[in-house]
């Protein structure tokens, strides 16, 4: 059962966010007065949400009947009437949440959110965040997952089903055992808040969401997510992606998140990596450009394995730094356009080049060009070149790929998995099939939202709770508490039983 420490919250969420008076303007006015107003029925939506049920209006109904008397009255769940106390009815949940959808949903859906939606749920889910973790980061780590729709889908093509704007999509299995697979519903993704680079820990808070059809790909629309949370005044640094992400066209991710300020931190896509074609005359590898004397073996570097043991680690991170020193490096930053200005790594020191003959004088640690090419190109005769922004759009990032800065910074991204975890974890609120029984785009988002303000709530409580039990122990001289990793993987597990 939900506590008053609980009511009190999501009540100061809801006033700071600022979205139950906007949205009862947008609702039809006349007749008997509604005796539901909207801030009571989205208290009702979290209430029911934090004790563990399901995404039911009837679960929204009786959270809020079993209030307290005084808050019953307050919240207007009770109302005086001609003949007395009156008691909210479920129909009277039902009717103003139909309402609430309407006004809040596309005039033609199209299993995307409205802009009246996308304002109601950024501020929701902003005000989820306590004011004194606002500013602790500006990285965030992205991921999108699946969310069924209680609906059937369609049997054949073209065929109808209760939920116009769910569609079927594809989901991969990664656990063992789990094969890919097809589902009918939607598509959620989510903006997790993770700690800076060397920085001090965060809550790892869900800072925006957004649900839509699985008929939209989830990149293009996550984009637009991040600028209004950018335009919102939120300053966003590292974003970290998968490869699902990055093997996007440049211009429907990339490009429009280095536009807002963004520093990419992604995983490449297997046909992103390596040489991709020539730049006056340097080659294109993995987002950088490199001198066209690189070893080919070093350009064939990938991501180091799960698995890797220290020396298998040692002998890659050893591969990446030989692999830097053939990098052309920046000599100017880039400019309004993006365009900015590249060096030989012979004239910065890195390497040793016949073709640059003060280099000749470096030490005999530095690798040397053995073997220049006959007809150099522009990048080894001239000082500088020119790099367009769309010479490598689409893998340039934060740090080189597959480096070791690369590899600690990437890290940080599975912090957005554990986000979905705890979403779909089956003792809180498991958001399979059956979670949510309304349909369309703007009655799931609404819970989803109302989902994603209770589990902040619980993950920013926990994490301060341990920080402080952390202090108390550090004061005290007695070691800090820390997870206990499995001893078997799980895939030993599988392979063993019969």
């Amino acid at each position: 059962m939900n506590d008053d420490g609980d009511l009190a919250r999501f009540e100061a969420v809801l006033d700071e966010a600022s979205v139950s008076g906007a949205i009862e303007e947008l609702l039809p006015t006349g007749g008997r007065p509604r005796q539901l107003p909207v801030r009571t029925l989205l208290l009702g939506m979290m209430l029911a949400l934090g004790d563990h049920r399901p995404a039911h209006l009837t679960r929204v109904h009786q959270a809020l009947v079993r209030l307290p008397e005084a808050d019953r009255l307050r919240l207007r769940v009770i109302v005086w009437w001609k003949g007395g106390p009156h008691l909210l009815t479920y129909r009277q949940t039902e009717r103003t949440f139909s309402l609430v959808v309407g006004a809040l949903e596309r005039a033609e859906p199209d299993g995307t959110p409205s802009d009246r939606l996308c304002d109601v749920i950024d501020a929701v889910v902003e005000a989820s965040v306590p004011g004194r973790w606002k500013n602790a980061t500006r990285s965030v780590a992205v991921d999108w997952s699946d969310m069924e729709s209680f609906a059937r889908g369609p049997l054949a093509a073209g065929g109808t089903t209760a939920d116009a704007e769910a569609s079927w999509g594809h989901r991969r299995g990664n656990g063992p055992g789990q094969k890919d697979e097809s589902f009918f519903g939607y598509f959620l993704q989510a903006a997790t808040m993770m700690n800076e680079e060397g920085g001090p820990p965060v809550p790892e808070l869900a800072r925006r969401i957004s649900v839509t059809g699985c008929q939209h790909d989830p990149p293009p629309v996550f984009v637009s997510v991040l600028e209004r949370m950018v335009a919102s005044g939120v300053a966003v640094g590292d974003v970290l992606a998968d490869s699902g992400y990055a093997h996007r066209r440049a211009e429907h991710w990339a490009v429009p998140l280095r536009r807002i300020g963004a520093a990419l931190v992604q995983d490449l896509h297997p046909h992103d990596r390596g040489p991709r074609g020539t730049h006056f005359g340097a080659i294109i590898s993995n987002g950088n450009l490199y001198c066209p004397a690189t070893p080919q073996p070093l350009l064939a570097v990938g991501p180091l394995a799960r698995d890797a043991t220290a020396e298998q680690t040692k002998n890659h991170d050893a591969q990446t730094q030989e692999l830097a020193r053939y990098k052309l490096g920046a000599v100017t930053a880039c400019d309004t356009d993006g365009y900015r200005r590249v060096g030989c790594p012979a004239t910065q020191g890195k390497l040793r080049c016949p073709l640059r003959t003060t280099s000749m004088s470096l030490s005999i640690d530095h690798p040397e060009v053995l073997s220049p090419p006959e007809s150099p190109p522009s990048c080894c005769c001239q000082k500088t070149i020119t790099v367009a922004p769309e010479v490598h759009a689409k893998t340039a990032q934060k740090h080189d790929y597959p480096s070791k800065a690369h590899r600690k910074s990437y890290a940080r991204r599975t912090g957005v998995e554990r986000t979905f975890s705890t979403a779909k974890d089956p003792a809180t609120n498991d958001i399979s099939h059956g979670w949510c029984r309304v349909m369309g785009t703007a009655a799931v988002t609404l819970f989803v939202a109302c989902l994603f303000v209770v589990r902040n709530d619980r993950i920013v409580r926990a994490f301060e709770i341990r920080q402080a039990d952390n202090e108390r122990r550090a004061v005290a001289g007695l070691p800090l508490r820390t997870r206990r990793r499995r001893r078997r993987p799980l895939t030993d597990l599988v392979s063993s039983s019969p």
